[in-house]
């Protein structure tokens, strides 16, 4: 670990988690036998302290534990001891309020790709099934295979509420057309998935990754997504809720790029690099001009490089 991080770590003053009774039992029979001073707590089991550390012990089996130790803590004891499992210095390390609330979270696969369709995805989960998430190792779909992202998203999709706008080729094309802006697009594919997922659960918080304008998904929301609180930021992924809508994301756009090549009889590359180019080019010679609409985004420039050297240009 690199010395920024080891100063952010240290820096931590407050870490939640949820404690099982018998997880429960044994931390404080470990307070007890280190002098910790214990204390009465409104809807909590107890509430203990020594200097520079306190932790209160909710009735929830959430574990609130604040001060200035609070990374040695749990590094040294509660982890290894009472949770066996290292989070603490990762992505879902606790240091921002709330990180373990219940909480709907979308991301989206496909921008970025000249060839099949935008996925826009959300999940919610609450503070009981985060762990799972945690155990399932979840992180960003950039940095999982698609393979494994096909398998993790069939896994959270079996476990989860979520919610899926799949805006394919020619339908995408037509929006394009309408909106011409793919910002204003990813905001009405946003708000359709958290307008989906609000009509099924009970949830006041979502995340999504920040594009465009901030108001440009809130002007998007309904009725019902208007009461939520939105928060929109860079590197949204870093949150493991929105992880996981990623995940969901990149798996079936992964599934539906499968589908297309079997459709059409030929491979289609992801990304929009030259390799894109010729199998558009290969495309046209295969289908003719008039069908390229149905695999590819035609906004994109490669469409300009495709047809330039089709026609000659």
């Amino acid at each position: 670990m690199e010395a920024n991080e080891l100063e952010k770590l240290k820096a931590i003053t407050s870490y939640t988690c949820k404690l099982d009774s018998e997880q429960i039992l044994k931390l404080q029979t470990y307070l007890k036998q280190h002098q910790f001073e214990f204390r009465d707590v409104k809807y909590a089991h107890f509430g203990a302290s020594i200097k520079n550390l306190s932790m209160t012990m909710f009735k929830s089996g959430k574990l609130l534990v604040q001060g200035k130790k609070t990374s040695e803590f749990v590094q040294y004891f509660l982890e290894p001891e009472i949770l066996k499992e290292v989070r603490l210095g990762y992505e879902h390390l606790l240091g921002e309020e709330g990180a373990e609330s219940a909480r709907i979270g979308v991301d989206e696969s496909g921008k970025g790709d000249y060839f099949g369709p935008l996925v826009i995805s959300g999940v919610f989960a609450d503070e009981e099934n985060i762990k799972l998430l945690y155990d399932l190792k979840v992180k960003d779909s950039k940095q999982t295979s698609d393979a494994r992202a096909v398998k993790l998203m069939q896994i959270i999709c079996s476990k989860f509420k979520h919610s899926v706008v799949i805006v394919g080729p020619e339908k995408y094309n037509v929006l394009y057309n309408r909106m011409e802006n793919l910002n204003k697009m990813l905001a009405w594919g946003h708000a359709r998935v958290i307008e989906n997922l609000l009509s099924s659960v009970n949830c006041k918080r979502v995340v999504v990754d920040k594009f465009g304008d901030s108001s440009l998904v809130k002007n998007a929301l309904m009725r019902k997504g208007r009461r939520i609180e939105l928060e929109q930021r860079h590197r949204a992924e870093s949150d493991i809720v929105v992880a996981a809508a990623s995940i969901i994301a990149r798996g079936k756009f992964v599934t539906r790029m499968e589908k297309q090549s079997e459709e059409f009889g030929m491979e289609f590359p992801k990304g929009g690099g030259p390799k894109v180019n010729q199998a558009g080019r290969d495309f046209i010679d295969k289908h003719g001009l008039q069908q390229l609409g149905k695999v590819a985004k035609l906004h994109f420039k490669n469409t300009q490089k495709i047809i330039g050297v089709e026609a000659g240009a």
